[in-house]
């Protein structure tokens, strides 16, 4: 049977999320911007969602505003900033993912970039060589969906509030894994995403304070508090609003599991020789692995792995494919041989301790015959 362990990449969908969903993909139709009954149920059924999803994040439901998914939540945070303040400064941070990075690079001069330490955290510090009076936006991820590092935002909200700055974080990994706050932290926007907790691909949320002046990027409608056009997903809406209702339920219990798992993992790890675990010392996602092994290419093990049935990542699943090293080890200063070889792992609710002795096994087997023929190799020449 196939292990999956990629589950920051995406998550399977939740039984229970499905059956909520099903009633609005062919049952029960109409256009939520309809006023007749038909319309007036499939708007509450996007408020009812809209107010789960607050929930799940410490906010409140008029700040809500449900997107296509994380990237374009964070785009609509980028752009529609720049494109209404634009003669400000952004700052974003190195390690952010790159649906984020990309559109903030896009911009050119106007950006500033926040450098990471060795443990991929974020300090004020560095946070304080970039920002300057023309500065108006900060954006430092709550979790990186590579290494699992939790940054540590109070000390960067409370600094760029002293400078007057907004502050967005991209919240999408640690949605439904670690318990948030958007209005008790201080923070005016965060980005999340339906699919990284059991719920469908397709839906995700930026949540917004209305002090955060941003101009909406896609036009047609005034839909989505005016910030965003076009008739809502509803299915994909109420999977969402399902999906972060099962998420508050069974934070607790889902990340003492998969913390088990982790630090089991960990543990084997450590019998190999070779093995570096990235940011081991950081607080980090429950569920969340990334490793190197000298002399091996992270694709190369990934996919001798996927020969075994075992799925893992070697990084973000959106720049797979990429030859070069991950941005967010390069940042850390990780060297390039041993962030070439990077491995990630990461748990989900439905993973077990088999899971994680089938994969030691696996990686003991490979690493095995790797050594053995290195040996073989060096005794011909």
């Amino acid at each position: 049977m196939a292990v999956y362990l990629d589950n920051n990449a995406t998550t399977a969908l939740d039984e229970r999320v499905l059956e909520a969903m099903l009633p609005y993909m062919g049952q029960v139709t109409g256009n939520p911007s309809s006023v007749h009954r038909f319309g007036r149920l499939q708007k509450d059924a996007i408020e009812q969602a809209r107010e789960s999803v607050a929930q799940l994040v410490g906010g409140r439901t008029e700040q809500v505003i449900f997107t296509s998914g994380g990237t374009e939540s964070n785009n609509l945070l980028i752009n529609g900033f720049y494109q209404q303040n634009r003669d400000s400064r952004i700052a974003v941070s190195a390690i952010e993912h790159m649906s984020l990075l990309e559109p903030a690079q896009n911009l050119g001069a106007m950006v500033d970039i926040i450098q990471a330490d060795e443990n991929g955290h974020i300090n004020r510090s560095a946070l304080e060589q970039v920002v300057d009076e023309k500065t108006s936006l900060v954006s430092v991820m709550t979790a990186n969906n590579e290494t699992g590092v939790i940054q540590d935002l109070s000390p960067l909200v409370d600094f760029a509030a002293e400078n007057n700055c907004f502050f967005h974080t991209d919240a999408t990994q640690a949605a439904g894994k670690v318990a948030l706050d958007f209005v008790g932290s201080g923070i005016h926007a965060m980005t999340i995403s339906a699919h990284k907790l059991y719920g469908p691909v397709g839906v995700g949320a930026l949540i917004i304070d209305k002090r955060l002046p941003i101009k909406k990027l896609q036009f047609g409608g005034s839909q989505e508090k005016n910030l965003r056009a076009g008739t809502e997903n509803v299915p994909a809406i109420v999977g969402f609003g399902k999906a972060a209702e099962l998420a508050v339920a069974g934070m607790k219990t889902n990340a003492r599991d998969v913390l088990v798992l982790r630090d089991a993992l960990e543990k084997g790890l450590k019998e190999f020789s070779g093995v570096s675990v990235f940011s081991e010392q950081a607080e980090r996602l429950p569920n969340t692995v990334q490793f190197g092994v000298n002399g091996f290419d992270g694709e190369t093990l990934l996919m001798q792995l996927d020969r075994k049935a075992i799925a893992v990542s070697s990084g973000s699943a959106c720049t797979s494919g990429k030859t070069e090293p991950s941005h967010v080890l390069k940042a850390m200063k990780v060297p390039d041989t041993l962030a070439n070889s990077a491995i990630r792992v990461s748990f989900g609710k439905n993973n077990t301790m088999s899971d994680v002795d089938e994969l030691l096994a696996a990686l003991h087997d490979i690493i095995e015959v790797n050594q053995q023929s290195a040996v073989m190799i060096a005794a011909t020449v």
